[in-house]
């Protein structure tokens, strides 16, 4: 039947009783194509039926569908043509794992990060009153996303307009990890289905008895069970609410779309899905299939590498973070809803009393960890380097300013992958860098990380410790922890040609391209520069006689080569420097290999450049 579906068109020309069909073969579409190639799998699966439902009941692309984040967008690519494409989805050259308004013209909204649909839904459905169009406006919001500040700004302000529109809430019940705050807890409440539904059932079974009282008595009932929690708080922000319905149900679903579709102002409809519906091993383990890598479809089994790999740098962050608040019981540690992503998992599970996951509300993790350094604690709020962007305000004005010593462990810093621009942390050096009284650091391995770690814990000021995603290179650990000298680098060779001084994971690499130059007759050195932030300027200037090739895994607007440029132009100094980074443009996505190839960042391809530098130079 999917082979048949060119667009959402040849859906609506299909009976109600053929979609759960059409649903069964789209989940074995996403199922056969992420065991391929690793993605969002369990949010995906859950979401099938709405989202087929959702197409079948809506006029898209003329009605818009607005999403919120990608990862539970599967079904919807599939089923607006790019089913064949979906074999390649993260793939390079393929399409995206998350909604690009340049992909489709099905996807209204580029959507990434979180809670950002209702503000965009909102937009949309304010320029659509402004033109006296009569284009639907759909916004569909993970439940997760819903513990963000931004959907609240957006839920008050469209609840002002009373504009038409529809939010569907899609409740699995989990959102990535577990469930956190107080909303989660009103909606796991209501998912209890028992006393609030039976409630409202017996009201709409008595008032059946009464048939003078006609519909508007059954509809009264419903807006009864309505202010039951936690439709009455939706109810008193300006939505009429409905719910909860079940989300794996297609034939219920359409028939309360069509029910729901033309109602006047904001209509909030609760729907309950199932993440990794329809597939048992994502069912049972939803957060291990949250972000998938390549598994066996069959069986469920992920694929392992044929030898052993390094442990991750998120790995030896969270059990160096353990080892060190094992010491010092003002140590804490703060997740913005990615405990398992961040690493502290293994904190939450050690000292469940000095761990607090806040939700998704990065602005709200760096206050409050603010707030812990200003009376005495010793915080650090790891977040991912593509989702503190959202939170440079409060580092700047409420830890910055105040120079608080809190520690910011940025995860999935420089180039990430598969998962492409929406979530390569390419410009948190850039960032950061320009706020007085904040260190910047970044590791050149797992080890230098555990070290490093422990040298923010030691400062009392703000510090930012940018790490990569992924496995470390392989390095020994050294048993004991140890505070590195403040803002020094460290010379590992030095050349007689040229030298790099590299920053963060592209310390290695250098030292491989060092090795390709000595090979071609170029004697090259290179520096671990270690801190971005004092730069070591006494290092620089001792490696400046001859010319400096500096490397990083961030934009060079900003980063750490436009420092060293900066460090030379203030002292008054000349220097030859060569910077090599991540250019002015967006990285899209592939395997971290393949774009760092493309970037240039490799070591062949850093060895090539600096070599067709130093010939330019001659010249």
């Amino acid at each position: 039947m999917l082979a048949d579906i060119r667009g959402p068109e040849d859906i609506r020309k299909l009976p109600v009783s053929a979609l759960p069909d059409l649903a069964a073969e789209v989940r074995k579409t996403i199922i056969d194509g992420v065991a391929n190639t690793g993605g969002h799998l369990a949010s995906s699966l859950g979401a099938t039926d709405l989202i087929l439902a959702l197409h079948y009941v809506f006029d898209t692309p003329k009605d818009r569908l607005v999403f919120d984040t990608g990862h539970q967008t599967y079904a919807h690519k599939i089923l607006t043509g790019r089913a064949e494409q979906f074999k390649k989805i993260r793939t390079k050259g393929g399409i995206s794992g998350f909604l690009k308004r340049y992909e489709s013209e099905y996807d209204s909204f580029g959507a990434g990060h979180a809670s950002t649909a209702l503000s965009a839904a909102a937009g949309m459905a304010a320029a659509r009153d402004r033109q006296a169009d009569d284009r639907r406006i759909v916004a569909i919001v993970a439940d997760g996303a819903m513990t963000g500040g931004m959907s609240w700004e957006a839920m008050q302000n469209i609840g002002l307009m009373r504009t038409n529109m529809l939010v569907v809430l899609n409740d699995n019940q989990m959102f990535i990890s577990k469930r956190v705050g107080r909303l989660g807890n009103l909606l796991t409440k209501a998912m209890t289905l028992g006393r609030v539904q039976d409630a409202g059932r017996k009201v709409e079974l008595f008032l059946n008895r009464f048939q003078f009282w006609g519909k508007n008595a059954l509809k009264a009932a419903k807006r009864a069970r309505a202010l039951f929690l936690p439709g009455m708080i939706f109810e008193e922000m300006g939505f009429t609410y409905y719910g909860p319905v079940n989300g794996n149900n297609i034939t219920d679903l359409v028939e309360t779309l069509n029910y729901v579709k033309d109602l006047k102002g904001p209509v909030l409809l609760h729907v309950v899905t199932k993440k990794g519906y329809g597939y048992d091993p994502a069912e049972e383990k939803p957060t291990a299939y949250h972000g998938a890598g390549k598994f066996d479809a069959a069986t469920g089994e992920f694929i392992k590498p044929g030898v052993p790999q390094p442990p991750s740098f998120t790995s030896v962050f969270g059990k160096t973070l353990v080892r060190l608040a094992e010491k010092d019981p003002r140590i804490c540690a703060i997740t913005a809803a990615m405990p398992e992503g961040t690493g502290t998992d293994k904190f939450r599970d050690r000292f469940p009393k000095r761990y607090y996951d806040v939700g998704i509300a990065e602005e709200h993790a760096v206050t409050f960890a603010a707030g812990l350094a200003a009376d005495g604690e010793k915080p650090v709020c790891a977040i991912y380097s593509s989702f503190i962007q959202r939170s440079f305000d409060q580092v700047m004005h409420d830890i910055a300013l105040q120079k608080l010593p809190v520690v910011i462990a940025l995860d999935r810093s420089g180039i990430v992958g598969e998962d492409g621009p929406t979530h390569h942390g390419v410009f948190d050096m850039s960032l950061f860098r320009m706020l007085p009284d904040v260190a910047c650091m970044a590791p050149a391995d797992e080890n230098e990380l555990q070290h490093m770690l422990a040298t923010a814990l030691s400062l009392d000021k703000p510090v930012v410790l940018r790490y990569p995603r992924g496995k470390g290179f392989g390095v020994p650990l050294d048993p004991d922890l140890k505070i590195l000298p403040f803002g020094k680098g460290r010379i590992i060779s030095k050349g007689k040609d040229i030298n790099f001084a590299a920053i963060g994971n592209r310390v290695h690499p250098a030292e491989k391209a060092c090795e390709i130059l000595k090979a071609r007759g170029i004697d090259a050195g290179v520096a671990d520069m270690r801190f971005i932030k004092p730069l070591d300027f006494e290092l620089l200037q001792e490696l400046s006689s001859m010319p400096i090739v500096t490397v990083e895994d961030n934009s060079l607007a900003g980063g750490f080569g436009s420092a060293v440029i900066e460090a030379f132009n203030s002292a008054g100094k000349k220097a030859n420097v060569l910077r090599l980074g991540i250019p002015d443009a967006w990285v899209e996505h592939g395997k971290a290999d393949e774009l760092y190839e493309e970037l240039g960042l490799t070591s062949e391809t850093m060895a090539d450049k600096a070599e067709e530098w130093l010939k330019s130079l001659k010249k």
